[in-house]
């Protein structure tokens, strides 16, 4: 359809417009996009040490105690052994049938449970590698 407007003579532009001003309006258009497009950036990506901050914040504005069914959800582990573990780290907190787990502490006791990387890696160390490694210490 283009083509054939162009044989007949007809501006292949806006009918309204004619090519100087068809030029300065996509010139506009671009410019217009580049600013937006920067504001745009400058909202979206901070700082960042932003992140760090927003950490320390979520910190404090988290749950202090959660409830042993709260406490099952967020560190999966059955009802039985959270109980055992909480109580070992006198994190327990119990009031007239509700049962309170504060969460720094037992936060603090789990770590006490975390084991450094053996550099194992992906696959794990072949039977001659675990060896050696044995050898050595």
């Amino acid at each position: 359809m283009r083509a054939d407007s162009r044989k007949k003579g007809r501006k292949a532009f806006h009918p309204c417009l004619n090519r100087n001003q068809m030029t300065q309006m996509l010139m506009i258009l671009a410019s217009a996009h580049k600013s937006t497009r920067k504001k745009r950036m400058e909202q979206e990506y901070q700082d960042i040490t932003r992140p760090r901050e927003v950490r320390e914040e979520v910190k404090k504005l988290r749950k202090k105690f959660l409830r042993y069914q709260e406490a099952e959800v967020v560190y999966s582990i059955s009802h039985r052994k959270l109980i055992e573990l909480a109580d070992r780290a006198g994190a327990l907190y119990r009031m007239e049938g509700t049962v309170l787990i504060n969460r720094d502490i037992f936060d603090a006791y789990l770590e006490n449970f975390h084991e450094k990387t053996r550099g194992i890696g992906k696959r794990g160390l072949s039977k001659e590698e675990r060896r050696q490694k044995e050898e050595k210490q």
